[in-house]
């Protein structure tokens, strides 16, 4: 079963990967199993647009596809757990500029798998609306995404306004993008960077698991530094 639904994705045959997903959720496959064996899918269709065997339009197909998984019942009864169990926030989106959102959803659906409450402010996002949303909701973790070479600079920029605005301090911001490098999260001051999903979820439960820790033992949160 995994290799049929990996190979259903990778073949973008959206009919058969709900079917087959449907079916090994019936028959007790666990929602982020699920998700990761879609997530395989997509890598292998990110290598085929790399090998100049896909195209732009076959991308936007695959992030589609995943998003059809993520509305079936069980994944959502499963993602959408109560909120009294929920482990952080993450506040989200794609920064000024970029309007790819497939990274951004496939990291957004693997937080909230595990159990994280996100709020996605979406794509083409300017640095006041960040600012706005860390005002508003305020998150634990940050979420900047892009993929075209230009987005270093807006990430800076984002970045540089969310400290300017005195709200940084206790959070951790994560970047999302496969051009991204360790000099590029150092020269834009955010905390990590990745271009695999779930190395970012694992990365952001650590640091909340040790957030969790500290403010427990000093009635308060103390701060956290990580690095790219």
């Amino acid at each position: 079963m995994d290799e049929l639904i990996i190979k259903a994705v990778e073949e973008l045959d959206e009919d058969n990967v709900i079917g087959l997903a449907n079916k090994a959720l019936d028959d007790g496959m666990e929602p982020l199993y699920l998700l990761n064996l879609v997530k395989e899918g997509m890598n292998r269709v990110g290598k085929l647009y790399e090998n100049k065997q896909y195209f732009i339009a076959d991308l936007i197909m695959a992030g589609l596809i995943f998003k059809e998984v993520l509305k079936l019942d069980k994944m959502v009864a499963h993602f959408h757990s109560e909120s009294s169990k929920k482990v952080g926030k993450l506040l989200i989106g794609t920064v000024k500029g970029d309007l790819h959102d497939i990274g951004k959803d496939i990291f957004r659906g693997m937080m909230e798998a595990n159990s994280f409450e996100v709020i996605d402010l979406g794509v083409d996002v300017p640095k006041e609306t960040f600012v706005q949303g860390v005002e508003k909701y305020d998150p634990d973790i940050i979420g900047l995404s892009g993929v075209l070479n230009f987005t270093v600079e807006t990430m800076k920029n984002t970045i540089d306004a969310i400290k300017e605005a005195g709200l940084k301090d206790n959070r951790l911001i994560i970047l999302g993008g496969n051009h991204l490098t360790e000099e590029a999260c150092e020269y834009t001051g955010a905390d990590f960077c990745t271009n695999d999903a779930s190395i970012g979820v694992k990365f952001c439960k650590e640091w909340i698991n040790k957030k969790h820790q500290i403010g427990s033992i000093n009635h308060g949160i103390a701060d956290i530094s990580s690095n790219c």
